[in-house]
């Protein structure tokens, strides 16, 4: 039986078992749709579901919205946070790298603390404490986008100690003209449609359940499936 999820989202099973996805009500039988008659598209990393819109051929295109959320929140370039989230993870939400920094914004133990981040792979509670910790480098420092990126990489002791100077590391100045060349060149198209999100919630009793919605969700465990 074809149903409707939360958000209005539709979902049935194609005739290979695969959860299909779509914002629009079915038109016609589950028996079509089951031989082909509503074409579906591949969703990236989610190999048993299928959405009825083409899904982003981008892994940045997923984040976009939320970046452009928090960016407008926190009064920052969005064009500079999409360059600290390439430069940082190349937008992979699961990064680690060796000194501990975590997620799509590489969040420090200490910066997920400071900002109440209970899941630093989660990609909206990474960019939300990422965006608001620039934020706040970006006031440290009078608004001095350089400063505020040295900072973010390095760390606001290191600027400090060097006079609110960039400090003179390879790496830091090899972050700063890698993100300058991507805030000064790319350009992000606009979100398309509706980003479709899984939610896990987690019952009293432990039981687990799986509902699918089109607004981004304030709790439970969530990830994009489509767009």
């Amino acid at each position: 039986m074809t149903t409707s999820a939360y958000a209005q989202i539709y979902s049935w099973r194609d005739a290979e078992g695969r959860l299909v996805l779509s914002d629009r009500r079915p038109a016609a039988s589950v028996e079509l749709k089951a031989h082909g008659a509503a074409k579906s598209y591949a969703v990236p990393r989610a190999t048993t579901v299928r959405a009825t819109r083409l899904a982003p051929s981008r892994p940045s295109d997923l984040y976009d919205d939320l970046i452009v959320e928090h960016a407008q929140r926190n009064r920052v370039r969005s064009d500079l946070v999409r360059a600290v989230v390439q430069v940082e993870s190349a937008y992979n939400p699961a990064a680690v790298s060796s000194k501990g920094a975590m997620g799509l914004m590489q969040l420090m133990p200490a910066t997920a603390r400071q900002y109440g981040v209970a899941n630093p792979f989660n990609p909206g509670e990474n960019v939300r404490a990422g965006v608001a910790y620039l934020r706040e480098l970006l006031d440290r420092y009078q608004g001095n986008e350089e400063l505020a990126l040295a900072a973010y990489n390095a760390g606001p002791t290191a600027v400090d100690r060097h006079g609110q100077n960039v400090p003179p590391y390879r790496e830091t100045q090899n972050y700063l003209a890698r993100i300058s060349r991507i805030s000064t060149t790319a350009t992000m198209p606009a979100p398309r449609g509706p980003v479709i999100y899984k939610v896990t919630e987690i019952s009293a009793g432990g039981r687990a359940s799986v509902r699918y919605t089109d607004k981004r969700p304030s709790a439970g465990t969530w990830e994009i499936v489509g767009r």
